[in-house]
């Protein structure tokens, strides 16, 4: 017989089992937190864009060191509820033996794990070529997904992450059609395979910033997306209050024209109060690339403040944050890779935290956290953080 938080859904999922994903997803969405993104397949250092920090050697011992190193970091549960982790990372141990998802939890948070496998560059066939260099694409790894999602559960996980890209192009009209309709079943049916297996999806249907189109093509085609999204859920039959959404904020293409920050935060709530259900646990945005003239952390904590400092009393929804670069940067660089920084690194990513803490409570002050910048100096290190 269905229950109560059943409602309209089918019973295919068990009482108990509804309200574990939604008692991980109210955990999740704790008022001010969000997630540390640390799902990336090879050192973070790769992409922090520093000179220095790229010749850290990519090898499982610095990726242990650099991690346990930010998971232990005292206090970081103040302003995360969960890490996202790569697969390496969920069956890993730090240098003293100790389990990387044991630290986690000690220190007050929630595992989980990046289940998709990625895409081929190569696309898919017959699809035109966006400003990424390659076609359209399909994510990979439904296939054995059932089979790893369990695995996740019993070593420690309680969420899910899989990202879908699209790509923005006016003049070619992407993202086709049959992009978005092969990205948004993809995302609902990792979603229900992650329910069944008591894990709380994120759902990432990412468009990214690269090109040159206006914030209002981007606008346009985010609103198309997130409402075949939300379609494609409900014929999922997904239990919206133990699933969580990671979108693309609404943003000019790198190449395009400049918009101010009460701009981006007004065309992006507006895109998700048109599409997004208010029984949705939370939204978490991804921070996404930025032109090479502005400093990505700064940035993204900007505007996810002015929408919280704007709109936070009309959201039926939390709105957070699930960076990864852009909480990680000036930690990185603070690191280097070397043990004596480690104290200095936890101070720089835990600062970066707490700002972004303060953006959800719409409240962060522009140019008062210490931000490694565009410049590969570390700045206003005299502010509150």
């Amino acid at each position: 017989m269905a229950s109560l938080a059943h409602g309209g859904l089918p019973a295919c999922l068990p009482h108990d089992v509804l309200l574990e994903l939604k008692e991980t997803a109210t955990k999740l969405c704790a008022p001010g937190k969000g997630f540390l993104a640390a799902d990336e397949s090879a050192g973070p250092w790769l992409r922090a864009g520093h000179a220095e920090a790229a010749k850290i050697p990519d090898v499982i011992e610095n990726r242990a060191a650099y991690r346990s190193m930010c998971f232990s970091t005292p206090g970081l549960d103040k302003y995360i509820s969960g890490v996202i982790l790569h697969w390496e990372t969920l069956f890993q141990d730090d240098a003293a033996g100790k389990p990387m998802v044991d630290i986690i939890k000690q220190n007050g948070m929630i595992p989980g794990i990046k289940v998709d496998m990625a895409y081929d560059k190569k696309g898919m066939w017959g699809t035109e070529t966006g400003p990424l260099g390659h076609p359209e694409v399909s994510t990979k790894g439904l296939d054995d997904l059932q089979k790893r999602c369990t695995e996740a559960y019993q070593k420690g996980a309680r969420f899910a992450k899989w990202r879908n890209v699209l790509q923005l192009d006016p003049e070619k009209g992407l993202p086709s059609d049959l992009a978005i309709a092969d990205t948004v079943h993809t995302l609902a049916r990792y979603a229900s395979i992650c329910q069944s297996e008591k894990l709380v999806p994120i759902v990432e249907p990412e468009i990214v910033p690269n090109g040159k189109h206006d914030i209002y093509y981007c606008a346009k085609m985010t609103e198309k997306v997130l409402a075949a999204q939300f379609k494609a859920l409900a014929d999922h039959h997904i239990y919206l209050e133990g699933c969580v959404l990671k979108p693309n904020m609404v943003k000019s293409g790198i190449a395009g024209p400049k918009v101010d920050s009460e701009t981006v935060a007004k065309l992006t709530v507006q895109t998700l109060l048109r599409t997004v259900p208010p029984a949705l646990s939370g939204i978490f945005f991804l921070s996404g690339e930025t032109a090479l003239d502005e400093d990505n952390e700064e940035v993204a904590t900007i505007n996810l403040s002015t929408m919280n400092k704007l709109f936070k009393d009309k959201m039926p929804w939390h709105l957070s944050f699930s960076y990864g670069k852009a909480l990680q940067k000036t930690c990185i660089v603070t690191w280097l890779g070397k043990t004596e920084n480690k104290d200095a690194a936890q101070k720089a990513l835990k600062a970066r935290a707490n700002a972004n803490f303060d953006a959800v409570m719409g409240t962060y002050v522009p140019g008062s956290c210490p931000s490694v910048g565009t410049d590969g100096n570390v700045k206003q290190a005299a502010g509150p953080y």
